[in-house]
């Protein structure tokens, strides 16, 4: 009976670090970043020091590991990753402040306005249709509008008798 011994190489470690940044690029949490760097460098460590034993690879890698993520969270928490788009994942927040003419008629504190491709409920004052307003908050998955006093809205009359179609944005 023959026994085979696995052999850890150098390369097996290079190998683990780029699994574990591949594994930080489906699941980001930073953890397997500063791991897949501390087997990388353990890899070259090996490579330099060949006769290295198993356990001081190990040793090696759970101390270089824990460091580099305590180091990682450290710098990150000093030095947070800011974006130029922080409203990027929150699409209704990207739309406070924006202006827009009611699509429906805000009636008992609801309505509907039509932002880009998009038919939004829209919570506020009653409001006749065609009214300009301006979002000013997010409730959910719908907006909250205040009717925009900007001179060129009309009153209610002037609206339901404008059905033609004449007096548009």
């Amino acid at each position: 009976m023959m026994g085979t011994e696995f052999v850890m190489n150098f390369w097996h470690w290079l190998v683990l670090g780029l699994l574990l940044m591949l594994v930080e690029l489906a699941l980001p949490s930073t953890y397997f970043l500063w791991m897949g760097l501390a087997a990388l460098v353990v890899g070259v460590v090996f490579w330099l020091i060949p006769g290295m034993s198993f356990a001081a690879q190990l040793i090696l890698f759970a101390i270089l590991s824990v460091s580099a993520i305590f180091l990682g969270r450290r710098y990150l928490k000093r030095h947070p990753i800011e974006s130029d788009r922080p409203m990027l994942n929150v699409r209704g927040a990207q739309n406070i402040g924006r202006i827009a003419t009611l699509h429906e008629p805000i009636i008992n504190g609801v309505g509907k306005v039509h932002l880009d491709d998009t038919l939004w409920k829209v919570f506020g004052p009653d409001l006749p249709l065609n009214t300009r307003v301006r979002i000013v908050a997010v409730d959910g998955i719908s907006l909250r509008v205040e009717p925009l006093n900007d001179g060129a809205d009309s009153s209610p009359a002037q609206h339901d008798n404008d059905s033609d179609g004449g007096g548009g944005d």
